[in-house]
């Protein structure tokens, strides 16, 4: 597909398709608990791209992160297996650096899977970026994703998280959570469908 038809889908608006990208759902957290996508993730695609704008939380030192839910399944506590690094730069020049984070990856775990960590909740504070998750429909293979989200850290940083695993499940996933690991945030997703 050329790069202008892409990038028109990807920012284009509900029901505007070229056929192969689609965007399926935009939803805006004001002072939200948890965004959360239950239709439109189905066998229809073969990828979803999710896109995070100007993710704000009301509680600094707070973590952006998300969750699924098999078919028939609540409580978006599926099992994962993920890894998390992150390099980071200060305002002020003094400290750079490029580390894996230990903390923040699953092991066969069932938690809400962090994509940044430790937003700053100021008014010009805020995080962005994307989360693609590949093959939710497949009842054969665990279902795999990347995320890649720049957040304005609490102390005046850049981090950069690039976090990526399996849903260690051959269920169908039908159902996403997006939320802060600790109170509400305002911000905006859309969900795009990618056909393969």
């Amino acid at each position: 597909m050329p790069l202008g038809a892409h990038k028109a889908a990807l920012f284009g608006v509900a029901g505007v398709s070229t056929g192969d990208v689609v965007l399926l759902s935009t939803q805006t957290a004001s002072d939200s608990s948890s965004l959360d996508f239950t239709s439109g993730i189905d066998s229809t695609y073969g990828e979803y791209i999710f896109k995070f704008y100007n993710i704000n939380p009301a509680t600094d030192n707070t973590h952006f992160s998300f969750q699924v839910n098999a078919v028939g399944a609540s409580g978006f506590n599926e099992t994962m297996t993920t890894t998390m690094f992150r390099p980071y730069h200060d305002e002020d020049d003094s400290v750079t650096s490029l580390s894996y984070s230990t903390g923040q990856d699953q092991a066969q775990g069932t938690a809400f899977q962090q994509m940044s960590q430790d937003a700053g909740n100021g008014a010009d504070e805020c995080s962005a970026g994307i989360l693609h998750l590949f093959s939710p429909s497949s009842t054969t293979y665990v279902k795999h994703f990347y995320s890649r989200v720049n957040t304005y850290h609490q102390l005046n940083y850049t981090f950069d998280f690039f976090a990526a695993g399996y849903i260690n499940t051959t269920s169908a996933i039908d159902e996403i959570s997006f939320k802060m690991s600790s109170g509400n945030f305002d911000g905006t997703i859309k969900m795009w469908g990618v056909k393969n």
